[in-house]
């Protein structure tokens, strides 16, 4: 890829940011509620009245948060600081700033979704191929159903039955949380170790579903594959069977596999929700539906336009890296 479309393409990758941050601040404020007003409300109903001063306390709270601004100029300068990262305060954590619950949240979801991802797309992608290729073990033959099934259950389900089978019924794993009440966390082997068996149910119950998923594309992939000239060519030159399968079986039918892979890592920031929800995981996911139900419009915002960018960009690497992966996609004019 040459430099002016790589520029032309990082250009689109700017529009769909500016585009993203312009969603993501007029659809929060088309519900047309108060945030600081309804926050505050819900407060003193909590210790059983309501605040005579409530309303002067609105005022005072909105203009900290530049909400009693026109909406052109909150737009504004809402690009302004969305441009330099600063994404506010959170109204529902206040004075807590958006990035410093961003910034905790996100190395849970990456540990989590990171490392599902990727062991499932080894997995899913390696026993696809072997399915679909005709010198497999025979025994292979009956995974499909298995995988089938599983594919078609939900996260979150599966994570429920997993957590009643081994947090219930047998009660070998912990059922919620990151890691245990009163623990405090640090880089000790410990802390690791709590962590892990915490995040056990919540990757397994991911790992299940997505394997499936990743197989049944590969082997679908591998079958068109394995009937190109190409590979036939091979196998009549008389190469070995294992050259055959990799270098031109696989290496050809995984580079869609590759590219929802890249789609796949894009929104690992948005975490699997109801799974960090059920399982009390603290991650991006549980952290944007406590900010849903709280109508809290910053942490919503600053989430999901990271979770955007994150997408647009791993979407410009795969574009720009493709041609390295398969030298036939080339982006020149004949």
């Amino acid at each position: 890829m040459t430099a002016l479309h790589a520029a032309r393409r990082f250009g689109v990758f700017l529009l769909i940011v500016w585009l993203a941050a312009s969603l993501n601040f007029f659809l929060p404020r088309l519900s047309g509620q108060d945030p600081v007003r309804t926050k505050l409300l819900a407060q003193a109903s909590l210790g059983g009245y309501v605040s005579a001063g409530i309303e002067d306390m609105v005022k005072v709270y909105e203009q900290r948060f530049g909400l009693d601004r026109p909406l052109w100029r909150q737009y504004l300068s809402y690009l302004n600081d969305t441009a330099h990262l600063d994404f506010n305060y959170s109204i529902a954590n206040y004075p807590r700033t958006v990035n410093e619950l961003i910034g905790e949240a996100i190395p849970w979801t990456l540990a989590l979704l990171g490392t599902t991802t990727l062991v499932s797309f080894a997995l899913g992608s390696f026993l696809g191929a072997l399915l679909a290729w005709p010198g497999a073990p025979r025994w292979m033959a009956w995974l499909m159903p298995p995988l089938w099934a599983l594919h078609a259950i939900p996260f979150f389900l599966l994570g429920l039955i997993l957590m009643y089978l081994l947090a219930f019924q047998v009660p070998l794993l912990p059922i919620f949380g990151g890691y245990s009440p009163g623990t405090t966390p640090s880089l000790s082997w410990s802390f690791l170790g709590d962590m892990l068996s915490h995040a056990i149910l919540p990757a397994l119950s991911i790992v299940l579903v997505s394997t499936g998923g990743w197989a049944l594309g590969m082997r679908g992939m591998m079958v068109t594959t394995m009937g190109e000239d190409y590979v036939i060519f091979a196998e009549a030159k008389g190469l070995r069977r294992s050259t055959v399968f990799l270098r031109y079986c696989v290496r050809n039918a995984i580079l869609p596999q590759v590219t929802a892979l890249a789609l796949a890592l894009g929104q690992i920031l948005s975490g699997a929700v109801l799974v960090e929800v059920i399982f009390g995981y603290p991650g991006i996911g549980a952290l944007l539906f406590q900010a849903i139900r709280e109508n809290d419009h910053f942490l919503i915002q600053g989430i999901v336009f990271t979770v955007i960018v994150a997408l647009g960009f791993a979407t410009f690497v795969l574009d720009v890296i493709y041609p390295w992966l398969d030298p036939r996609i080339t982006y020149r004019r004949s």
